[in-house]
């Protein structure tokens, strides 16, 4: 396995991750306008309604937080973070 390039599994694995957080978000709104369907259905909002849509609020907002890393993009960045200008001058300090 060379450093230069990333492995297929790693890109894969990449893709994957993004994939199921990027479904998590489509489920977590689902769930959220759901629960505000119901409680809002019948007119009033009990404190058990309003306890379920915080929690589904605090969850949804925790998941947009775990947005993983592209960890191949990353690392390459890390190595040489501007690679055209790799073999330049560097810019005179003023």
């Amino acid at each position: 396995m060379s450093d230069r390039s990333p492995s297929e599994a790693s890109i894969f694995l990449s893709y994957l991750r993004n994939g199921i957080w990027f479904l998590g978000i489509s489920f977590w709104l689902f769930g959220i306008i759901d629960r505000s369907i119901a409680s809002f259905s019948d007119g009033s909002l009990s404190s058990v309604d309003t306890l379920q849509l915080f929690t589904a609020a605090f969850f949804f907002i925790a998941w947009l937080f775990l947005k993983p890393k592209s960890g191949h993009r990353e690392k390459q960045e890390v190595r040489n973070p501007n690679p055209s200008s790799a073999s330049s001058v560097p810019p005179a300090i003023f």
